[in-house]
């Protein structure tokens, strides 16, 4: 089985997916990693250099690659993978796929990220909390169509890793 884990930036998709892929004994796969690998650089020198159109091109290449591949694992997408190109439908359309959306408050999602916008390129312009809210706000309200056509929707929030990913295996066992 193929688990793929969608959701906004700060949702755990990380924190979760290393989680969830120990508890169920398949290697762990980070979109962001293969990327970086795939490139031999960092995400944020990615948007830098090449910039954003570049990034999502590759990214959508990367998630193909390693789809395509036969083994399972548990593999933690960027927060906009699925909703550039065709790349929702790729993981869709795949019969060996389960995708999980892991739905977090906006808050939540706020609060997580004011203390690490500096680390990510789309958010380290925003000087407030104010302005993070707003754009979080706006994202997700572009995003919500393809985060929603997931197989799995988990409501991420107040919950610790462990009952999240509890809340995960029992919806798809």
């Amino acid at each position: 089985m193929k688990i793929v884990l969608i959701g906004y930036m700060g949702s755990g998709k990380t924190s979760i997916g290393k989680q969830l892929s120990s508890v169920l004994g398949i290697p762990f796969k980070d979109m962001d990693a293969e990327i970086e690998k795939n490139e031999g650089l960092s995400i944020s020198r990615i948007f830098s250099e090449k910039g954003e159109i570049y990034f999502r091109k590759t990214e959508n290449e990367v998630l193909k690659k390693i789809l395509s591949q036969p083994e399972g694992y548990v593999l933690s997408t960027g927060g906009g993978t699925p909703c550039y190109s065709d790349s929702m439908a790729f993981i869709t359309d795949r019969e060996d796929v389960v995708s999980v959306y892991l739905k977090t408050p906006l808050d939540i999602l706020t609060a997580r990220l004011f203390l690490e916008k500096e680390n990510r390129p789309l958010l380290a312009h925003l000087k407030t909390e104010e302005e993070l809210n707003e754009f979080i706000r706006k994202h997700l309200f572009e995003r919500a169509f393809y985060y929603n056509q997931a197989s799995v929707i988990i409501d991420n929030g107040v919950e610790s890793i462990d009952e999240t990913v509890e809340k995960i295996i029992l919806k798809l066992f």
